[in-house]
């Protein structure tokens, strides 16, 4: 359960840590690949409604991932398995 923990925090801090440097690295002209990002996802942009005449219910999902959260994220999972206590 322990070892969970850290993983998901190690996941958690390399996702935040990443979209702040992506954020801060956007205006810097020599940095800003690190702020290229791409999204997936499925009704973006106008979701799919459920409309049961009482209440609607809308269905949609989409993830953005930029450059500078995947290197934090594997930065974060490479300190991950330096750390954890085996």
């Amino acid at each position: 359960m322990k070892k969970n923990f850290f993983f998901l925090f190690y996941l958690l801090a390399g996702i935040i840590v990443g979209s702040l440097l992506a954020n801060l690295c956007a205006g810097v002209p020599f940095l800003s690949w690190l702020a290229y990002s791409g999204s997936i996802g499925f009704a973006a942009g106008d979701p799919a409604c459920l409309d049961l005449i009482v209440f609607k219910l809308y269905f949609g999902f989409s993830i953005g991932v930029s450059v500078a959260q995947i290197i934090c994220i594997a930065l974060a999972m490479f300190i991950y398995n330096r750390t954890r206590v085996r």
